[in-house]
């Protein structure tokens, strides 16, 4: 069983082990406070973001990207669908929660990325959404058609 909460006390140090992944984060999404688990390379997989030209309704939030994956998956995106495959709690991150991502792995807390594009959940347009390439970090619309890593990523409640 995957835990969903934590006492702040209890958490490790971000590059730790945390909920079948790496602690990424910690970060506030509607006024709670949570904890971005990093699944690793061995849950990365490739895809188009998928729905070209549709405007997927509830995948446009800058910062939560579990209601994003949802979302798409509802539309039909392949790469949601795989993404919720994984396990529970799991979803693509939003393109806030990436950037803080390219961040940890910066600053050496987190590890396995591919000098790639990965994308985001965040839909930008009905005919693209962002990603963020993970060489030096640049973030950008692309066109939903394009083949980018996905990072499997799932948050965790912390509890004051």
């Amino acid at each position: 069983m995957t835990i969903t909460e934590i006492k702040a006390a209890d958490l490790p140090a971000i590059g730790q082990a945390l909920a079948d992944g790496i602690f990424a984060n910690r970060y506030w999404l509607n006024g709670l406070e949570y904890a971005l688990v990093d699944l690793g390379k061995d849950r990365e997989f490739s895809g188009e973001w998928g729905e070209y030209g549709q405007d997927v309704e509830g995948a446009q939030s800058y910062r939560d990207g579990a209601a994003n994956t949802i979302a798409m998956a509802e539309a039909g995106s392949p790469i949601a669908k795989l993404a919720l495959e994984i396990g529970e709690g799991v979803f693509i991150p939003s393109v806030l929660e990436l950037a803080s991502l390219y961040a940890a792995k910066q600053a050496g807390e987190i590890e396995g990325f591919q000098e790639r594009w990965y994308w985001s959940s965040t839909q930008y347009s009905s005919g693209s959404a962002f990603g963020t390439h993970f060489t030096d970090g640049d973030t950008s619309s692309t066109d939903k058609d394009s083949e980018f890593r996905v990072r499997a990523v799932r948050k965790i409640l912390i509890l004051q």
